[in-house]
């Protein structure tokens, strides 16, 4: 018996491996950010008593969901990268969660892209920020 779909091809595969890897460089972006803005309006302590502010500021960050979901310096500018090509009636791989799902680009305009996902209706797109999400070439 073949499987449902056709199996995901290596580049998207790792594309799926590397956005786990990104999402850590943007928590590690935003902590030397805290470091860089605690340095600045506390240069009067320590070293140590700065780096401990600066993880409260992230901890207290990642709580927030808000600012967790909007800050993606990194990864968003990687997937503005990864998507460039991709054009309306193209083919693509809506990498997001661990997973990867073929769509159908139907719209493009700035950051933004509409897609058609496997499972919505005939008529139904998604909107998504290509600073959000990677969308590979197929």
């Amino acid at each position: 018996m073949t499987p449902p779909t056709a199996p995901v091809p290596a580049t998207v595969e790792k594309w799926i491996s590397r956005s786990k890897y990104l999402r850590w460089v943007d928590a590690v972006t935003a902590w030397l950010v805290l470091f860089g803005v605690a340095m600045t309006l506390l240069p009067e302590q320590s070293d140590r008593t700065i780096a401990l502010i600066s993880v409260a500021l992230l901890v207290l960050g990642v709580m927030l969901r808000p600012l967790r979901v909007h800050w993606r310096p990194v990864s968003g500018w990687a997937g503005v990268l990864v998507s460039r090509t991709v054009r309306p009636g193209d083919r693509a791989w809506f990498v997001r969660d661990g997973r990867a799902d073929s769509v159908l680009v139907t719209a493009r305009r700035g950051l933004r892209v509409s897609i058609a996902v496997p499972g919505m209706g005939a008529a139904e797109t998604i909107s998504v920020r290509r600073t959000r999400v990677f969308l590979v070439p197929a």
